[in-house]
């Protein structure tokens, strides 16, 4: 068969397309840019008059590795590009900023960053987010701590030290603070005065050590750092926490400072949903006495994951403290601690003689990784199947290969509550 050839597109035709092109609804060009990076925005000016400059509008700028890269190692050069690129981007801008991201992997704290902050804090900067990534610490500008419009405030590698007028963020209700600096008393005013604040990162900060956290409005919480202590005041409402203590051998010989950390660190904890105690947290809450149960069960939590050694009598005596006082857990996940295994043998029966005390009727799904198969961790196991009469799956993690058949044919001959249980190895 001929196949006929399509004559040419004429020129009016062409001309015809590029208009449906440039004649798109202004919030339709809009959105097409607010799924641009800043770069390929400012390309856009290019394709007609419309879109001339309609970037210059956009309420949110984000500069990161995706919209600025270089191929210069020279720091002065990427430093004085980088620059180049905001100062212009900034000048050029008109309407409001809602968003300000600066987070690129050559930037460093340099002094033009006081200027954008400066710029921005001029209008109703809502979500701020500044990650230095190389260099010592930067000293954050003080204007930032006059936007009173922020919900999201978001710093990495920086210096904290607000001038003494400062009295909180009042619209604030994500604060992420990461590699940060500050004093005690500014890490609790800071906290205390954000009176709307629902979620709180901390990552691995310094110049204070007791985290006093004082927030009515709190829902989620996730820290990892070095702390001697750790208080909720007012914190009814928290439900979601994530928290590792980091150990080196100096806090190791610390003194305990607190005879009774377990009870202190859920008094103030009523709804609490999701609870993880990563690093070497549950050695802090198991210092001093543990009680049989708390003295408000923690009826909300339904997943729990802890990293426990398990030749540990303290450690062991926490966690049954906790499941005696949660009667709705639905998802428990283990993490041995191997580094600092011990033979255990105080442990010996401590889980054996749990099982007529404790029960877990809502007990979905268990995960236990790390094992070596010893005494105490086939106990733990056993006393899990017999204490889970809704238990439908239970995934085994051993720290070694080598250790896993042994570990499983042991395992096939314990009895269950659960005839729906199903016991699964997973390799390590």
């Amino acid at each position: 068969m001929k196949k006929h050839r399509e004559p040419p597109k004429s020129p009016f035709q062409s001309q015809t397309e590029l208009d449906k092109f440039s004649n798109l609804p202004v919030h339709v060009i809009d959105q097409i840019l607010s799924q641009l990076s800043i770069r390929d925005a400012v390309r856009t000016s290019v394709l007609s008059t419309k879109w001339r400059y309609r970037w210059s509008t956009l309420p949110n700028l984000v500069f990161d590795n995706q919209c600025l890269t270089f191929n210069s190692q020279d720091q002065n050069v990427i430093k004085n590009k980088l620059v180049n690129v905001i100062d212009h981007v900034l000048l050029l801008h008109t309407g409001p900023i809602y968003k300000f991201k600066l987070s690129h992997r050559d930037l460093i704290g340099i002094t033009d960053i006081d200027k954008w902050i400066l710029h921005v804090s001029r209008s109703s900067i809502r979500e701020f987010v500044l990650e230095i990534w190389k260099g010592q610490r930067y000293k954050l500008c003080s204007h930032l701590f006059s936007c009173q419009h922020l919900i999201h405030l978001e710093l990495f590698n920086c210096l904290v030290n607000p001038p003494p007028t400062f009295q909180g963020f009042k619209n604030l209700k994500s604060l992420d603070l990461q590699h940060v600096t500050m004093t005690q008393e500014v890490f609790e005013t800071l906290i205390s005065s954000c009176s709307l604040l629902e979620r709180l990162t901390l990552m691995n900060f310094d110049g204070f050590t007791h985290l006093n956290i004082d927030a009515p409005k709190l829902l989620f919480f996730d820290i990892g750092g070095y702390f001697d202590d750790i208080t909720f005041t007012n914190t009814l409402s928290l439900a979601l926490i994530s928290i590792g203590m980091y150990t080196d051998e100096k806090l190791e010989r610390r003194p305990i400072r607190n005879a009774n950390n377990l009870v202190k660190f859920f008094s103030c904890l009523p709804h609490i949903r999701r609870l993880e105690i990563q690093n070497c947290f549950l050695k802090f809450l198991a210092s001093g006495d543990i009680p049989g149960r708390l003295c408000h069960p923690c009826a909300d939590l339904g997943y729990l994951s802890i990293r426990i050694n398990l030749g540990n009598f303290a450690e062991i005596s926490a966690v049954l403290c906790l499941l005696r006082s949660s009667p709705n857990l639905q998802e428990f996940e283990i993490l041995a601690r191997l580094e600092e295994h011990s033979p255990g043998e105080s442990c010996m029966g401590l889980w054996e003689g749990e099982q007529q005390f404790c029960s877990f009727p809502q007990l979905r799904l268990v995960k236990i990784s790390n094992i070596s198969g010893s005494k105490p961790e086939l106990e733990l196991i056993s006393f899990i199947l017999l204490a889970s009469p809704a238990l439908e799956k239970m995934m085994i993690k051993p720290a070694l290969v080598n250790e896993g058949m042994e570990m499983m044919k042991e395992l096939l001959r314990f009895r269950r509550a659960s005839v729906r249980a199903e016991v699964i190895y997973v390799d390590p």
